[in-house]
């Protein structure tokens, strides 16, 4: 027997696998991966809540970048709807990067 928690489980993979399909227009690494999302949460109704950042507020794809990352996540078998936050606190740096983004753009401790 399945339980709610193994099929949030597997969601949440699913989702995470989508965000990896993203790439910051000018930045050659995915979006997850960049870390440039900081929660994925999904409710009992299957809603995501999704916040991220951009890394920088002035980033010429801010009003339409939450967009193609809201649909990419409503498109997961699974998902009913995608409750997208924009943040900005704490402020996107490259700390937030995973090893291998740091190593794909050159970044080394």
């Amino acid at each position: 027997m399945t339980n709610t928690n193994d099929i949030h489980s597997e969601l949440k993979d699913r989702i995470i696998s989508a965000l990896k399909e993203i790439y910051d227009p000018e930045i050659p690494v995915n979006i997850y991966d960049l870390g440039l999302i900081y929660r994925v949460d999904i409710d009992e109704n299957a809603i995501v809540h999704l916040d991220m950042t951009l890394t920088a507020p002035g980033c010429p794809v801010a009003q339409t970048f939450p967009i193609q990352v809201a649909d990419a996540i409503r498109a997961v078998e699974g998902v009913e709807d995608v409750a997208l936050e924009m943040v900005w606190d704490p402020p996107w740096s490259v700390e937030r990067m995973t090893e291998a983004a740091k190593v794909a753009l050159g970044f080394f401790d």
